[in-house]
């Protein structure tokens, strides 16, 4: 399966999965079928995609993870690694990362972006390192997102394919 429609999986596996509200005023709705309903200031878990509309229409709050304290971690472990070890990051951590940036402030957005951007260059080239000299392990693909995983094997393939044509096959 290609990396995008993995993480078109895992994106919708990432939507249905719950995730606590708050009411901001009382409603009982049918939201596709799903009927939905609270008190005002009441905490309930419903399935995210329907928290996504309801906070878009200003019905409800979201109470979601803090990723940017998530991102900021992740930044410091991956540093602290050394340069061919890799931390472990949740296979859909960018996917969730990528949903909270959409609600950021412009400002906060671009930081989070510039944090986003130094942990993704420092990773890659940890991938491209080890891509390079082993094959995917299990240790290995635990440590890894989905789009890590795409693209330590594309990198494995290409390299594989590289040094094929400068030694040839083997048989």
């Amino acid at each position: 399966m290609e990396t995008r429609d993995l993480v078109k999986v895992h994106t919708i596996g990432y939507t249905l999965e719950d995730v606590k509200v708050e009411f901001l005023h009382d409603l009982k709705i049918n939201v596709s079928g799903t009927n939905v309903e609270g008190k005002a200031t009441e905490i309930i878990n419903i399935p995210r995609w329907i928290a996504d509309i309801l906070s878009s229409e200003k019905h409800v709050t979201i109470h979601d993870k803090d990723m940017i304290t998530e991102l900021k971690q992740a930044k410091v472990k991956e540093m602290s690694q050394g340069n061919y070890n890799l931390s472990t990051l949740d296979k859909d951590f960018f996917i969730r990362l990528k949903a909270y940036m959409k609600n950021l402030e412009k400002d906060d957005f671009n930081q989070v972006e510039s944090m986003l951007k130094e942990l993704v260059r420092i990773r890659e080239g940890k991938l491209i390192t080890l891509a390079n000299s082993s094959k995917l392990t299990t240790e290995i693909s635990n440590k890894l997102t989905v789009e890590e995983l795409g693209f330590f094997n594309k990198i494995l393939q290409s390299s594989q394919d590289f040094k094929a044509q400068i030694f040839g096959e083997k048989k």
